[in-house]
């Protein structure tokens, strides 16, 4: 149910959008490609394995941990406007 100026299911349209923001955002960080043979940070190996499970790899395990460590989950409000706490 709605109230004031919005539309029956606009909060939930809200949400649909804020969920496929971030599945298109994490998409685009998803390698694609021809992998490398060493990684791109410290040219170290890449194992054979790791090539072939993941396709355009271009850093180790080690570089590729520190990486996913370094990235920031970004809160606050979403494009809409809507509070992001009422959205978890």
């Amino acid at each position: 149910m709605a109230g004031g100026w919005s539309r029956d299911g606009a909060v939930q349209d809200q949400i649909d959008a804020s969920v496929e923001d971030a599945v298109n955002q994490v998409r685009s960080r998803i390698p694609n490609g021809e992998s490398l043979t060493r990684c791109e940070e410290c040219d170290a190996e890449i194992p054979e394995a790791r090539r072939r499970a993941i396709a355009g790899v271009r850093l180790c395990v080690s570089c590729q941990s520190e990486q996913d460590k370094q990235q920031v989950i970004q809160g606050g409000y979403n494009r809409r406007g809507s509070k992001d706490s009422q959205l978890r």
